[in-house]
Formats: C-alpha cells, structure tokens, sequence
C-alpha cells in the first residue's frame, strides 16, 4: 500500500472516501473473525440480537449458567465499543496523530495474542471457549465503535442487518415507479446509488471475509487470524510511528 493511502485511512482528517476504503478493510476483518471464530467456539461473537435473543431463552428455560455467558458476552461487547471511545478521546485531548489508529493497534494485539496462544488453551476447554468468547465479542465492539467514530455514526461493520436494510430501502426506492412527472421535488423518490453500491461493497466483503476466515481456521487452526492482525497493524502504523517520533524529538 502506498504511504500516503495508508496515512489517509487512519488520519485525523476524515473524508468520506478515507472512511468507506477502512471500512471495506474492516468488514473483511470482521467477516473473518467472526466465522473463524464461530468455528472456534460454535457462536458467533458479532451477532448481539442472537446473544440477546438467546439470553432470554435460556432465561425461560432456566439455564442461568449459559444466561450469564450470554451476559457476559454482551457486556464485553459494549466494554469494547466503550474502549474505542476513551482511546480515541484520549487521543483527541492529547492531540495525537494516531488518535483513531489506537483502537486500531489495541485489536491488532488482541488478535495477534489470541492467534499465538489460542491453539494451546484447547487442553483447557472448559474455560478458554468461555474467555475466548468474552475477547471476540470485546474485539467486535472495538472495531464496530472505530469506524462509527471515525464517519459520525454512518458506517458499522459489523452491523450487517442494518446494512442489508438499508440496501432494501435503497433498492425499493430504485425501483420505485414515479407515477407522475408532474408530482413536484418533494415527492419523488430517487435512489442514492452510491450507497447501495457502498453497502453492498461492504456485505459482499463480509461475507468474502467470512469464507477466507472460515476456511484459513479450517486448515490453520488459530494462527489464522495472525494475518489479519498484521493488515490492522498496518492500517495503524504511520499515525503511531508520527506520534512516537513527535515525542522523541520534544524529548
């Protein structure tokens, strides 16, 4: 990737065109970690309706134990997503080029740690799915809140059934038929075509992200998700390596 594109897509300086190229990156990202670790732990850590849903199920059913793992997974999920917004108000306050690349960085290491170490907890199974649920569903709620600060709330990851709502909204405007010519502006219905197409570049990527992820744990068990710890590390490293070397010259 070129420097400068790199620089671009974390910077502090947001334009529309920087936010929706990370948020392909990140759709991908989040596709992969999320069917790869479906595979890992038989549940889907991005999916929080499912979580809740099945949290009252189990909740009439009297499963309390398997309530409160539900629980526990909703409540890292927001604790993540919280993260993300003290890290990038931290960085705002403090006038840091990386102000948005820190959360970045933070779910490089996490999945980076977690590629590295998750093939040994097998022999701990009883607490490492558990646990292992608890990081995915906190490493979803980071990135989700990422791209949410970066575009002011008009781009989610992880989010596909918002996503795909929006794309039926869009192709019911597309296919809308104006009866009358003469109606007026303020009646006619117009599809926003670059956001259908942005939306449905971001489910196709999703999905694509979940198939190479579900596939590279099938064979590589773990260590799969090191890659893509290497793409966000990636993403983040000019704005971290500005900040260290503006602190290195001012000391």
């Amino acid at each position: 990737m070129p420097l400068l594109y790199l620089r671009r897509l974390t910077s502090v300086e947001r334009s529309p065109q920087a936010n929706r190229h990370l948020a392909y990156y990140l759709a991908f990202v989040a596709g992969a970690v999320n069917a790869g670790g479906f595979l890992a732990v038989q549940q889907y850590t991005s999916h929080m309706s499912g979580i809740l849903s099945s949290m009252a199920d189990y909740l009439a059913l009297g499963a309390i134990a398997v309530f409160l793992q539900g629980l526990a997974a909703l409540l890292f999920f927001v604790l993540g997503a919280a993260t993300s917004a003290v890290l990038v108000n931290f960085g705002r306050r403090s006038h840091l080029a990386s102000e948005f690349a820190l959360p970045l960085l933070l779910e490089a290491g996490l999945l980076l740690c977690f590629g590295l170490l998750g093939g040994n907890l097998e022999q701990f199974r009883w607490l490492a799915v558990p646990a292992t649920v608890m990081l995915l569903c906190y490493i979803m709620g980071l990135q989700n809140a990422i791209i949410t600060k970066m575009s002011r709330a008009e781009i989610r990851t992880t989010h596909v059934t918002g996503m795909v709502t929006d794309i039926g909204i869009e192709l019911g405007k597309l296919f809308y038929w104006n009866v009358s010519a003469d109606a007026g502006r303020d009646h006619f219905v117009r599809a926003d075509r670059s956001k259908l197409a942005i939306l449905g570049t971001m489910v196709g990527l999703f999905f694509v992200g979940g198939l190479a992820g579900a596939l590279s744990f099938s064979y590589f068990g773990f260590v799969s998700t090191v890659p893509l710890a290497i793409l966000l590390a990636t993403l983040a490293a000019l704005p971290v390596i500005d900040d260290i070397q503006g602190y290195l010259r001012h000391h």
